[in-house]
């Protein structure tokens, strides 16, 4: 179809088919112009959209550049270099941020602003004008229908008239409103052109804006601050690289061990124990009750601290007390049908907690180590020093229990009996005690076989009473010293030339009776006299052993734990050898106590022998009024008393 310039002014009076025909055709175009001028500003307004949204994007990545400086990272290594260059790249997207935002006013100013105005001036405009020549249009086609309709025999002159009127009117509004429509039509050709330029051209100068000041902002100044950036990333990398190849070689190197390490309980037939422990930490399961005989099992991870059983479940924080350890005792039971459980139980003898350990060895090492720290904090005078360093590693940890070398000074020297030079370098253990000799954890005879081998063949009293002349020599012995004991064990050893014979039988009896779950022992009193060692049973007062005073030839207490106390008997064979045997007891008081009064009676037993002598050590010990003795290191006990009030720590001159 040919193109047409224009729509001719003289034919819109005619109103011709012809010129409705090319009226339509300009319409159409019209229409066209209007639905692409609508898509073409939904375009022009995403991309101011899109410019906006960039001005507050770019004003958001600022701000948030800027906040890496204040969050508390956990680990903070290059932060420094980190925030200073953030720091940087915050100031040049603020500037970034002003451009953004001209460009953005710019874009709505010369782009978005003129399609509107075309589309609602003009487009709107031809509309309208549409509107009002289809009604003209209406009115004068009625008005000649009327006209049409008038009498042919009768006419009314003023009826013809007046349609004749009405029919002029509608003709002159009809020719003014098409008039009007045919203008707007063709200045539309000539302003949709313009329409369509005028916004491309403020869309490309405000973009030729934009990068011209971008270009001025970054100078080379930048230039050269991105090449250090540059620089250091490639470090970074170059760094990266290395950590990697670093730990793709541990990890092959823990991927290469044993497979056994995996299986939970593959050394079940001879696993390597650390009886020693005074940490421990790893998982186990908790039994729970969750009914009158239904119970579950939990698996969470447990550690000792500071003398306490600690519990932290996976993804805690921190963990929390489960049980205190003071003078709790551990043994292995039977759970259903799980293996490896052991029970702590509190110091009031109730039932504490059931755990359940993964293998043969984690269930010993985990009774072991509670049975170290429970009679580690039980046994020593200073409960919260030893806290603290159970609190540190098992290296560096002091075991008082388990740990018996000796110090380079001895609190008492005066009590050895021996020389003190062969104290002063260390002697194998196997010189002092033989491999596997056997611990006696009780008194080898009881009370009643002990009575009837030493009273023939006197009747026992059935209730236990001891008779007047029980004890005779105690009525003359210028000594007597009663002290509360508790027996540990005894046994066999090689020599009695060195104290560190008995610190070797302690190590050796407290790791046994940790290792057999031996944790009760029998309260007994433990009376020196100047010519025996009598331990009695306090409840029947019946004697339970005696020893020779000048059968004991080696006598000390423990230096960390001033409970511990032991002694070494020397008693000839019928084969006319002699046997050594030591015995380990726990005081309530200072062992120190007993190793003094001990050496009082064997210093009594000496000077007996010279009355000069004997007088002068009359002198040198204080006595009472009543003319009892009075030990040097005789200190009030835990009650507040006396030991002479409280044990009869006192005794006759």
């Amino acid at each position: 179809m040919p193109a047409v310039d224009k729509l001719l002014l003289e034919e819109a009076l005619q109103d011709s088919p012809q010129a409705r025909s090319l009226l339509s055709v300009f319409e159409e175009d019209a229409g066209t112009l209007t639905d692409y001028t609508n898509q073409l500003l939904q375009a022009m307004q995403r991309v101011y959209g899109a410019q906006n949204e960039m001005c507050l994007a770019t004003q958001q990545l600022s701000k948030q550049l800027l906040a890496y400086e204040k969050q508390n990272f956990a680990l903070g290594k290059g932060d420094e270099e980190v925030i200073s260059t953030l720091h940087y790249f915050s100031k040049v997207v603020d500037e970034l941020n002003v451009l953004h935002t001209e460009l953005a006013k710019q874009l709505a100013d010369t782009m978005v602003l003129p399609v509107i105005q075309f589309r609602e001036k003009d487009l709107t405009e031809v509309s309208t004008l549409k509107d009002l020549f289809g009604l003209a249009s209406n009115e004068h086609d009625l008005s000649m229908a009327k006209y049409s309709r008038l009498p042919k025999k009768k006419e009314n002159e003023r009826v013809k008239t007046e349609v004749g009127k009405e029919v002029a009117a509608a003709r002159r509004k009809q020719h003014l409103s098409s008039l009007q429509y045919y203008c707007a039509l063709n200045a539309l050709q000539y302003r949709k052109r313009m329409a369509m330029m005028e916004p491309m051209i403020g869309f490309a100068q405000g973009q030729i804006d934009f990068f011209k000041k971008g270009a001025a902002m970054f100078s080379s100044s930048m230039d050269s601050f991105l090449a250090s950036v540059a620089g250091m990333m490639q470090s970074i990398q170059v760094e990266l690289e290395a950590e990697v190849d670093k730990m793709q070689v541990s990890q092959q190197e823990l991927l290469s061990v044993d497979e056994s390490v995996y299986t939970p309980d593959f050394d079940v037939a001879a696993p390597q124990v650390n009886r020693n422990l005074l940490q421990k930490a790893g998982y186990l399961n908790l039994r729970n009750k969750t009914g009158l005989v239904t119970t579950t099992w939990e698996r969470l991870y447990f550690f000792t601290q500071g003398g306490n059983l600690m519990c932290q479940p996976r993804g805690a924080v921190a963990g929390g007390l489960i049980q205190d350890l003071d003078n709790c005792s551990v043994m292995a039971v039977d759970c259903e049908d799980r293996r490896y459980c052991f029970q702590i139980t509190t110091p009031n003898g109730k039932s504490g907690i059931i755990l359940q350990a993964e293998s043969r060895k984690e269930h010993e090492e985990w009774i072991c180590a509670i049975h170290n720290i429970s009679r580690q904090i039980y046994l020593t005078e200073n409960p919260e020093a030893v806290a603290i360093k159970l609190n540190q590693t098992a290296l560096q940890a002091v075991t008082p229990i388990t740990s018996f070398e000796k110090k380079s000074e001895t609190s008492c020297p005066s009590l050895n009996l021996k020389n003190s030079e062969t104290e002063n370098h260390t002697i194998p253990a196997t010189e002092l005690i033989a491999p596997g000799t056997p611990i006696q954890f009780d008194i080898v005879l009881p009370a009643t076989e002990f009575l009837d081998q030493n009273r023939g063949s006197r009747r026992s009293n059935p209730f236990g009473e001891t008779e007047d002349d029980s004890f005779p020599e105690a009525e003359d012995s210028l000594l007597q010293q009663m002290f509360i004991v508790r027996f540990l064990g005894s046994m066999a050893v090689k020599t009695d030339s060195t104290t560190e014979v008995i610190y070797e039988a302690m190590r050796q009896v407290l790791a046994a009776r940790a290792i057999h779950n031996i944790f009760r022992t029998t309260e007994s009193h433990l009376m020196v006299t100047s010519q025996s060692l009598r331990l009695i049973d306090p409840q029947t007062q019946v004697s339970r052993a005696n020893f020779e005073l000048t059968s004991v030839t080696q006598f000390a207490a423990h230096q960390e734990n001033k409970r511990l106390v032991g002694f070494v008997i020397r008693v000839p064979e019928s084969t006319g050898e002699e046997s050594l045997s030591t015995y380990i007891f726990e005081s309530n008081s200072e062992g120190e106590k007993i190793c003094y009064a001990i050496n009082l009676g064997k210093e009594i037993i000496e000077v007996q022998k010279d009355p000069e002598a004997l007088a002068q050590l009359m002198l040198s010990v204080p006595l009472t009024n009543d003319g009892k003795y009075v030990l040097l290191n005789d200190q009030p006990d835990d009650n507040g008393g006396s030991p002479s009030e409280n044990r009869g720590a006192e005794s006759e001159a």
